[in-house]
């Protein structure tokens, strides 16, 4: 497979202008309209006064630890620009919903999406094309929405998306935790897979510190742990093998008891995994704790699974040492299916370290491609 390094230069100076229909009347942004979607979500509408150029962006966020309040959650662009503003400059329209609950919320995402488009077309005239938008999990969303809504959007975007394999990604991130507490025994309490709701409440002034002291005090033993779980980060700067880490065990910390409620019990399971490439392998895999994913979770864990079946063009953006979601999730897409080579799946690969780590104009060059797609 062969994947274009992003690096779009468009032609006149504002990205998305590139992209848009003539308008007799520049855009005028209008105010956002909140409200609350019959399933509970709140919901956000932003429609220029005028000039709007009659397509909608639809954005779906990422993941949000499930104690915090319901919100519009990562709308603004890598430098702090709010996203509708920017498209509403050009002559877009945006919405964007909290979804009914933080946490886990793929598939109740998805469905709180649909019905915004429903109330969307309930208070304005038909958009002539929409586009889904998501980053991270809420590019997943956008993903299955692309696969399994097709007749609702012209076309997709996913950023820094773990599109290839839910269950892939649910056991990287186990994995790493699992390795972890073998390399550092007794620094996060309890288990795994089910976290004690006091390490959530001192992640930040308790167990930060206390792991990067560990991490930068062991270094030899930081960097075995991220090799063998094959973990990213940029050898350039060191103190990414430390961010790696905290970012993974952070997901740990705050997605587990979450997933295992909302799946129907622990969707992680280890039994039978060899890990290599530590000092001593058949020590690692003799001590190593082990565990064993529900039935009830892997046949939930299908329902997050995206096909690669695309009837609309999708358009991803990833950077290719990203620790979090690993660009590996854009190969298992490509090959679930022949979509690559019918054109319809662009993946564009930055070269850079770092979750979601983009800058304004690589998004906005992607969002370009995206309503260019045909």
């Amino acid at each position: 497979m062969r994947m274009r390094t992003l690096g779009v230069s468009v032609c006149c100076g504002v990205f998305l202008a590139c992209a848009s229909p003539a308008r007799a009347q520049a855009p005028i942004p209008g105010p956002c309209v909140d409200g609350t979607l019959d399933s509970g979500a709140r919901s956000r509408v932003c429609v220029p006064l005028a000039g709007w150029n009659g397509r909608l962006v639809v954005y779906a966020h990422g993941f949000v630890p499930p104690a915090l309040p319901l919100g519009f959650y990562q709308t603004t662009l890598p430098d702090s620009t709010p996203i509708d503003l920017v498209l509403q400059a050009q002559g877009f329209a945006f919405a964007t919903t909290s979804y009914r609950r933080n946490g886990l919320a793929i598939l109740e995402g998805a469905d709180d999406i649909r019905e915004l488009l429903a109330k969307f077309a309930e208070d304005h005239p038909a958009p002539l094309h929409t586009y889904i938008v998501g980053v991270s999990e809420g590019g997943l969303v956008a993903t299955l929405l692309a696969e399994r809504s097709p007749e609702l959007f012209s076309s997709a975007l996913a950023t820094c998306a773990p599109i290839g394999g839910f269950r892939r990604q649910v056991d990287y991130v186990g994995d790493f935790r699992v390795l972890f507490d073998y390399y550092f025994p007794g620094l996060l309490p309890a288990s795994p897979v089910n976290v004690p709701l006091a390490v959530m409440q001192n992640w930040d002034t308790q167990y930060v510190p206390l792991i990067t002291a560990a991490l930068a005090t062991h270094p030899a033993r930081t960097l075995e742990l991220l090799r063998v779980a094959k973990a990213p980060f940029d050898p350039a700067v060191p103190a990414t093998a430390v961010n790696t880490a905290l970012d993974l065990l952070r997901y740990n910390v705050f997605a587990t008891n979450d997933a295992a409620a909302r799946l129907g019990g622990n969707p992680f399971g280890n039994r039978t995994r060899w890990y290599f490439g530590s000092s001593n392998d058949l020590r690692l895999n003799l001590l190593v704790r082990r565990f064993t994913a529900s039935s009830a979770a892997v046949q939930s864990m299908r329902l997050y699974e995206t096909s690669g079946q695309l009837a609309i063009p999708l358009v991803t953006l990833h950077t290719l040492t990203d620790d979090l979601v690993p660009v590996w999730q854009e190969l298992l897409y490509v090959a679930k299916a022949d979509t690559f080579a019918r054109g319809a799946f662009l993946p564009l690969p930055v070269k850079r370290y770092g979750h979601c780590n983009f800058t304004n104009e690589e998004v906005l060059g992607a969002f370009a491609l995206t309503v260019a797609q045909p």
